[in-house]
């Protein structure tokens, strides 16, 4: 087997146990369900669940790597004529376009929204994973424009796009909306975020 198809063999069975949770939270309830259950929906051992996921939570968690990565790459990748708002623009957009294709269409975005009140767990592990990312993004803002901004200036913009998609999300699932009301919210909160903060004079250059 080359390595192209155990990748996506690896893939396929990650993408059935994510919907196998989203089905059995949804029917049976979060707490009711097991690890056991999950991997027998999806007909895979418990223990090609473990390879995967670390615990139950972290199916609800299962995308936020690779979003925070499609992020840091449109910084990395910036053109030498882009400015810090521009940048930063599409690399949010990146993530949202990532959550769009993934956990809004599945229902898993909606279902993480309404556990997340209730699963200490699961706040455990947004917040774990909400501040790796934005370390991560951080530094790849920060490397990628060391004469404008400072360390600190690169964390702010960070925390300020990142926490008003975030916010935005939840709101607009908590209320209802469709995927695609999602994903408006979303890039509505990334243009204040970024115009609020341009008129603070973050962006310079």
């Amino acid at each position: 087997m080359t390595e192209g198809r155990r990748e996506r063999k690896k893939q396929r069975t990650r993408q059935a146990l994510v919907e196998a949770a989203i089905e059995l939270f949804e029917t049976k309830g979060y707490e009711e369900t097991t690890v056991a259950q999950i991997a027998e929906a999806a007909d895979v051992s418990t223990r090609t669940f473990f390879l995967h996921f670390a615990a139950k939570e972290d199916v609800l968690l299962a995308n936020a790597a690779t979003r925070v990565g499609s992020g840091v790459r449109a910084i990395v990748q910036r053109q030498a004529d882009e400015s810090v708002p521009e940048v930063l623009r599409r690399a949010a957009e990146r993530m949202i376009a990532d959550a769009w294709h993934t956990d809004l269409p599945n229902g898993l975005a909606a279902l993480r929204a309404r556990l997340i009140v209730s699963v200490p767990a699961l706040q455990a592990g947004l917040l774990h994973r909400l501040l790796t990312g934005q370390t991560e993004l951080t530094e790849a803002l920060y490397q990628a424009f060391p004469e404008q901004l400072t360390l600190i200036d690169a964390a702010a913009l960070v925390g300020a796009v990142v926490g008003a998609i975030n916010a935005a999300a939840l709101t607009s699932l908590r209320q209802g909306d469709q995927p695609d009301e999602v994903r408006a919210a979303m890039s509505r909160a990334v243009d204040v975020a970024i115009t609020s903060s341009s008129a603070h004079g973050y962006f310079v250059g």
